[in-house]
């Protein structure tokens, strides 16, 4: 048996497969590495498996991950897994090699995760050839949902917001801004907190100032990070993302707007990362 996992900082999707069986599938809370170790991940992944998986089947596992971003953060995340599945082969990348393995397959292309965070990488077809550096939520996460949680607690309290959007906005929220500034700067985990406001967004999306915040997010995604790269004029520009699914159709129209070709949205990679994996082992294609 082996384990495709696609994990962002807020959820992971886990698909357990084997030749001869449909996957089995499970959702835990997302690892960042920048953020958990394995104080942290051990105890989840007992709770979320024990009963359901027998962890001594597991022969390879493709962790792909948020924030796995250089040897020493994914050796955080292997060497928790490594407790847990003893006898498995563990494999730990980027989430955006598996954006682009889920999107442009085996085609040249830009591929974009807009979700909790943001990144983007250049794909020849085989390989990432070109990364714009993610600076996280604190200096990058350009278009993400935490730019957008963001931009949305900014316009409130300095006082941008028409009174429909304030006035939603407080009976969901409050106005207490020692509450908000808690969560952000002393609480654990600001950047999912940051991008919980993407619910409200998408419950307002038809407001033009809430068309305008998203807008003005995906302008500073495109403008900081897609145009950067070569021949991105021509290249098709896929997205995954629970942000880009949801106001894909801001997204086209930032694109269309600087006659850029939008490719594909998916919300999540992992069945398109299950095709793939299949394939690699030279398993026969399944309906998933």
């Amino acid at each position: 048996m082996i384990a495709v996992i696609d994990s962002g900082s807020t959820k992971a999707d886990w698909k357990f497969l084997s030749s001869n069986a449909y996957p089995v599938s499970i959702t835990t809370m997302g690892f960042n590495p920048y953020y958990h170790d394995e104080s942290v991940i051990l105890p989840k992944i007992k709770a979320a498996f024990t009963g359901q998986i027998n962890p001594l089947e597991l022969t390879k596992i493709f962790y792909y991950g948020a924030g796995c971003s250089d040897p020493q953060r994914n050796k955080i995340i292997a060497d928790a897994l490594k407790k847990y599945f003893i006898e498995a082969e563990i494999h730990v990348e980027h989430d955006i090699l598996a954006c682009a393995l889920a999107t442009c397959r085996d085609q040249p292309g830009i591929s974009c995760i807009l979700g909790t965070g943001s990144n983007s990488c250049l794909f020849d077809g085989e390989k990432i050839i070109d990364n714009v550096p993610n600076l996280a939520y604190i200096l990058g996460d350009e278009g993400s949902g935490g730019h957008l949680g963001k931009l949305l607690i900014r316009g409130y309290f300095y006082r941008e917001f028409p009174k429909d959007i304030k006035d939603n906005f407080e009976e969901a929220y409050g106005n207490d801004r020692q509450v908000f500034l808690d969560n952000i700067y002393i609480k654990p985990n600001a950047n999912v907190y940051l991008a919980s406001f993407a619910r409200f967004l998408s419950d307002h999306k038809d407001h033009i100032y809430i068309q305008s915040l998203v807008n003005r997010a995906f302008t500073e995604f495109i403008a900081r990070h897609v145009r950067k790269y070569p021949d991105h004029n021509v290249l098709p520009i896929h997205f995954i993302g629970s942000v880009a699914y949801h106001f894909g159709d801001i997204l086209k129209m930032v694109l269309d707007e600087r006659s850029l070709n939008l490719g594909i949205i998916i919300k999540k990679p992992i069945d398109n990362l299950v095709q793939y994996h299949i394939e690699l082992e030279g398993w026969k294609k399944r309906k998933l």
